[in-house]
């Protein structure tokens, strides 16, 4: 494998909801055969499909659209079709769909580093699960892409088993949901030879 390996177009959701002890995220684990990250706990998402670009999409405002939009290619998919394909495998893989209101706030963006079995252009979405429609509590309409399905607070997540980047997308979510305020998307460009890392104002 090299350099040239593809990077697909990816979007996550990092769905949470307040409980009594703080904070929680909605996670599962990958199947031990997954070819990406197996065994690792995850958030829902997954790599674009072709359909996003028309698929229903939740309303982003202009500032988060921009940012998805920067330091991309002219063939980038656009902000709608990265929030539409977060929208639908975050209802494919746990059997919830957010309220029609909820707030989407892209957080985090990470380029998959060449050498790996997939490599993928991935952006974060942090939404509210209140209001979201579906089983939240045995997410019956979840298909059989991710196990394990349970809702976790911040602290006790880190000790799953978490890809490297997962880790990171944890901590900043830790910050943002305790009201610390963020100068920028981190944004880790492992597109070219070199790693960079900037953030998206």
């Amino acid at each position: 494998m090299t350099s040239e390996e593809p990077i697909w177009p990816a979007a996550t959701v990092v769905f949470w909801r307040q409980a009594e002890g703080g904070p929680q995220v909605l996670m599962g684990q990958r199947g031990a055969a997954a070819v990406f990250m197996p065994s690792k706990y995850v958030f829902p998402g997954g790599r674009l499909d072709a359909a996003d670009a028309t698929g229903a999409a939740p309303a982003l405002d202009a500032r988060c659209a921009a940012r998805l939009a920067a330091h991309c290619p002219p063939d980038a998919p656009q902000p709608t079709a990265l929030a539409a394909a977060a929208l639908r495998e975050l209802a494919e893989e746990t059997g919830l769909t957010p309220a029609s209101d909820a707030r989407w706030r892209f957080i985090f963006r990470a380029i998959t580093p060449p050498g790996r079995t997939r490599r993928f252009d991935a952006r974060f979405f942090l939404v509210p699960a209140l209001g979201a429609s579906g089983d939240s509590e045995t997410f019956a309409g979840a298909e059989d892409e991710l196990s394990h399905l349970h809702w976790i607070g911040l602290t006790e997540a880190r000790a799953l088993d978490l890809p490297f980047i997962t880790e990171v997308v944890l901590a900043e979510v830790q910050a943002l949901l305790a009201g610390t305020d963020q100068p920028g998307v981190p944004f880790f460009d492992n597109s070219g030879p070199v790693p960079t890392f900037r953030r998206i104002p």
